[in-house]
């Protein structure tokens, strides 16, 4: 089972700039074959196929946190999104073609199929697809699968980065890129104990460390590469048995926290008449107030 908070990771910008095209760049960061969302569900359906739980448990306990944060990946990803797409159009009557700044823009689900909101969908407008999970059942070649997704990830990550500099965009970029990378080097040392093959040799791929990026330098001196999340209070501990020693670029500790990042929290986006959300006028809004009074038995 999940524990959901009411909070994103990190706090994003609000800009008054907005940028639909850099937008559907960041789709590719949610929807694409190597964005959050498969990462998210490679992870999922490994942890709930995984064979040998008892006998294995660091390797499981180990996907399963990390899917836990996968989750608040796919959702920091979306409002970053949000927060770029804001002010994109204005309200005006119909007659006004309020959505006219929109229709040259590259990817158009974002206001005719959408609210201006994020969507499940690569920066192309092509559906995310269960086609990109992948699940042998086979530890090696699934850590091996994973180690690889989480490199592909930061590679699509920075080519993002380097397409925009909305600051919406690049700090939930910057973050991710930190909090990838722990993912590789998570991976890599799960390999290692496996198969005895020292995969932190490889890291970084690309070979280009976070520290080159602004927005993921000031992570990175926090120690924000540096710590593993169980997701949980009392499950997932033997994790520590993986995340242990130094960090395979800067040498610094590792070190495994049992329970949640700090989060901020979630956003709220104001009305957005002309796309006609979230359509409930003051009087609606006074019967709804009203049923739910009724509903719960309150009285003024």
């Amino acid at each position: 089972m999940f524990t959901r908070l009411d909070q994103i990771m990190i706090e994003i910008p609000d800009v008054k700039k907005p940028d639909p095209n850099a937008a559907a760049a960041v789709q590719e960061l949610l929807g694409g074959k190597f964005g959050e969302m498969s990462t998210l569900n490679n992870y999922l359906y490994q942890s709930f196929n995984f064979r040998g739980k008892s006998k294995l448990k660091p390797f499981y306990d180990l996907v399963t946190s990390i899917t836990a944060e996968e989750l608040g990946h796919v959702e920091l990803v979306a409002h970053g999104i949000n927060k770029i797409l804001a002010g994109s159009s204005l309200p005006g009557e119909p007659d006004s073609t309020p959505l006219d700044p929109l229709k040259d823009v590259r990817l158009s689900y974002h206001h005719l199929a959408g609210a201006q909101g994020a969507m499940p969908r690569d920066s192309m407008g092509r559906p995310w697809t269960g086609d990109n999970v992948f699940n042998s059942g086979n530890l090696v070649e699934d850590l091996l699968h994973n180690f690889f997704l989480e490199c592909g990830a930061r590679t699509h990550k920075m080519k993002v980065y380097e397409t925009t500099d909305h600051p919406a965009a690049r700090e939930v970029v910057g973050f991710l890129l930190v909090r990838g990378g722990v993912h590789v080097v998570a991976y890599a040392k799960a390999l290692e104990i496996a198969t005895g093959v020292n995969v932190t040799k490889l890291v970084p791929v690309p070979s280009l460390s976070n520290k080159a990026f602004n927005e993921s330098r000031k992570y990175e001196e926090k120690g924000v590469h540096t710590r593993l999340y169980t997701h949980s209070t009392d499950d997932f501990k033997a994790i520590d048995q993986i995340w242990k020693g130094t960090h395979p670029e800067d040498g610094l500790p590792l070190e495994v926290i049992h329970g949640f990042p700090q989060g901020v929290p979630v956003p709220e986006y104001p009305e957005l008449d002309e796309e006609f959300a979230p359509g409930i006028s003051q009087e609606d809004f006074k019967e709804i107030a009203k049923r739910l009074k009724m509903a719960g038995n309150i009285t003024d």
